[in-house]
């Protein structure tokens, strides 16, 4: 079974479960997924105020919330599966203390959903998707008092690692289509900007994916009366 945390924001609930059933539509292990919502974690106070959503620093309780045990899969919400998330799993790396895609990029939009400003920073992205190691020595240094006395760039940045502990994941599996394009080898969708469930980013680069996904997670078989 794959422990699988989704970042949960109550502004755009949808984008959860959109995730959530693209996760569950193709995978071909079980699956034990936890919405990563505040209102949900014991012993953590947020206490920034800089954030653009609510699981910004939450997500690096994972550790923690694992009780430092096993390997764990972090993901934002705003994302949507195109491939099995076995292919992503096995990639795990038992040297490193987490993996990543290592993006290297300027944005080109300085504000994104809800007017929140998009600041251009070193190793940006890099913890919206997260294979986690929870069980390596170096994260036991992530408890909730370390989280919330740390800066974004700090945390983001994994600067507790030292970068050989940095595993690298393929650009596929963290594909933006809203700063890149589209790409049909993409694994993982990753509208950064904004989720096309916001009517700004409605129409953003393979939004239609998306949107297909959105209708199957209202879809329910119906009874056909013939009389």
């Amino acid at each position: 079974m794959i422990p699988i945390f989704i970042g949960y924001d109550d502004r755009e609930i949808i984008a959860y479960h959109v995730c959530a059933n693209s996760l569950i539509r193709l995978s071909s292990s079980p699956l034990a997924i936890t919405p990563l919502s505040l209102n949900n974690i014991q012993g953590y106070k947020e206490s920034h105020n800089d954030g653009s959503n609510q699981f910004i620093y939450s997500r690096f309780l994972i550790p923690y919330l694992m009780g430092y045990s096993g390997w764990a899969l972090f993901i934002d919400g705003d994302m949507l599966l195109r491939s099995d998330i076995n292919e992503l799993w096995n990639l795990r790396d038992n040297s490193k203390a987490l993996l990543c895609v290592h993006h290297d990029y300027k944005t080109k939009a300085h504000t994104k959903y809800l007017g929140a400003n998009n600041q251009d920073y070193p190793r940006k992205n890099w913890s919206s998707v997260v294979l986690w190691n929870c069980g390596h020595p170096a994260n036991r240094i992530v408890t909730p008092d370390f989280v919330e006395s740390s800066s974004g760039a700090k945390l983001h940045r994994f600067t507790w690692l030292s970068d050989d502990l940095i595993g690298t994941l393929p650009i596929e599996w963290n594909w933006l289509p809203d700063e890149f394009g589209c790409n049909d080898k993409a694994k993982l969708l990753h509208w950064t900007l904004g989720t096309p469930c916001f009517k700004e980013y409605a129409t953003s680069p393979m939004a239609e994916e998306w949107h297909k996904e959105s209708i199957l997670v209202n879809y329910s078989l119906q009874l056909i009366d013939n009389k």
